[in-house]
């Protein structure tokens, strides 16, 4: 299968955003891709940095302008898109979601982040936590999805892994760089999985993304990877036999002791 990933910047134009990653979705349709991941928000910029009810109104459902468009883009283009948006459920009931969108236009799949960060945005004050690591099944593979944040915790990757995860998808809009293709190429080796990661780039208002989109392999190497500074597209064609290989040469599902580890799942007073 071959998998792409768009690295974008994203204004104050909602519908300029999304004609642009529309724009990548046929590029990467043009390129051969089965797949294409965008960024997370990437129709609207990191409005998380603030802390102002006004960008309450950016949220849209899953039939809104910006998934009708990609839905559209999709059914053109023969490809799937994975998207994620600021979902609205219910008014005053939001989350931060993945939607898998087949090449027929049908939703196949959602994922809702269940890590919202505070360290340095607010998330917490836009939208609810998701509470599920379902995968599902796309072509022959089995995927997982992990939002941004929710990477930044291993215990995010192994769950979908351990719920049967060949290929890992993480839509980011993160402004750390330190670290950031290191973390994402542990997932992959230390799971056997392939991984595909595409972050916003550039300034967003008071906030500069720093790109660094990438796939890995099983093994943790690069496949492909994008600057720091430029939009790109990003495109590789992937193995499901190197997952096989992968588990084979460094099996830690075999020695995985599970009943050990309840001090990761226990709740503490500290």
């Amino acid at each position: 299968m071959r998998v792409a990933a768009v690295q974008m910047n994203s204004g104050d134009d909602v519908s300029a955003n999304v004609r642009k990653a529309c724009g990548y979705i046929d590029k990467a349709a043009a390129e051969g891709a089965d797949l294409v991941v965008l960024p997370e928000f990437f129709n609207t910029i990191f409005f998380a940095q603030y802390r102002d009810q006004k960008y309450n109104a950016l949220a849209e459902t899953d039939s809104g302008a910006t998934m009708t468009a990609i839905r559209e883009a999709a059914v053109r283009n023969k490809i799937a898109v994975i998207a994620t948006i600021y979902e609205e459920v219910e008014v005053g009931l939001c989350y931060d979601t993945a939607m898998h969108v087949g090449a027929d236009g049908e939703i196949l799949h959602k994922y809702r982040k269940v890590h919202p960060a505070a360290v340095k945005s607010l998330e917490k004050i836009y939208f609810r936590y998701g509470s599920r690591f379902d995968t599902y099944a796309f072509r022959e593979w089995r995927v997982g999805i992990g939002i941004c944040y929710d990477m930044a915790f291993p215990e995010t990757a192994r769950s979908l892994a351990c719920n049967g995860a060949e290929l890992l998808i993480a839509p980011y809009a993160t402004s750390r760089q330190n670290m950031f293709q290191e973390i994402l190429r542990t997932r992959s080796f230390e799971n056997g999985c392939f991984l595909v990661a595409a972050n916003k780039v550039g300034q967003e208002h008071d906030w500069y993304f720093p790109g660094g989109s990438m796939i890995s392999d099983p093994s943790g190497r690069l496949l492909a990877s994008a600057d720091t500074e430029s939009e790109a597209l990003i495109v590789a064609d992937i193995d499901r036999q190197a997952v096989r290989e992968a588990r084979i040469s460094y099996p830690n599902r075999r020695d995985r002791r599970p009943d050990l580890y309840g001090a990761i799942t226990r709740e503490t007073d500290a």
